[in-house]
């Protein structure tokens, strides 16, 4: 197997474990009855079953392919020290507001919208349509909350959760597929 295809299994893997293991943090997210209660806590062990699949995928492929791209660690990092610092200050912004029902609003757009600078840095174009994705899901669980009794983060949580796990299992696939 060529060193590149090594490569981009190893970071499939990656993206399973990250976004399967954020997939699971989203369905924990809503209060919810039954039946929905029993749905998120199957998609939740859905999302780790596919973490671990991922994480054994990655690190099956440790030190194999080519070497790690270095250049783009610190970039990474600040991304996502933007990302944390933007959702941290604007959830304390809408608490002390007494809007703390819609901080998960405020985390999904910031999400969603990580993943665009994300997408060239990875290599991985499809991370754009599930920022955009994720940004559509966190107007509609602020239109919902605001217009509707439906609590927006019950929304946010059930959308984004779909969301990331559909991508963890795809980027799963891809990682497994033969070469």
């Amino acid at each position: 197997m060529s060193d590149l295809v090594t490569a981009n299994r190893r970071q499939a893997g990656l993206t399973a474990l990250y976004l399967g293991i954020f997939a699971m943090v989203w369905f924990s997210v809503p209060a919810a009855e039954q039946p929905l209660r029993a749905l998120l806590v199957a998609g939740s062990i859905v999302a780790l079953l596919t973490a671990v699949l991922g994480g054994v995928l990655s690190s099956r492929l440790r030190g194999a392919g080519s070497p790690r791209d270095r250049a783009a660690d610190r970039p990474y990092l600040l991304i996502v020290v933007a990302e944390f610092v933007a959702a941290g200050l604007g959830a304390a912004v809408l608490v002390a507001a007494n809007w703390s029902e819609y901080v998960p609003v405020l985390v999904c757009l910031v999400v969603g919208l990580h993943f665009f600078p994300l997408a060239p840095l990875l290599r991985d174009p499809l991370l754009r349509p599930l920022g955009a994705a994720l940004c559509l899901v966190a107007a509609a669980g602020l239109v919902t909350g605001l217009a509707s009794g439906v609590s927006a983060g019950l929304v946010v949580g059930v959308g984004a959760g779909v969301l990331l796990l559909a991508y963890a299992v795809q980027a799963l696939v891809r990682g497994y597929r033969p070469a």
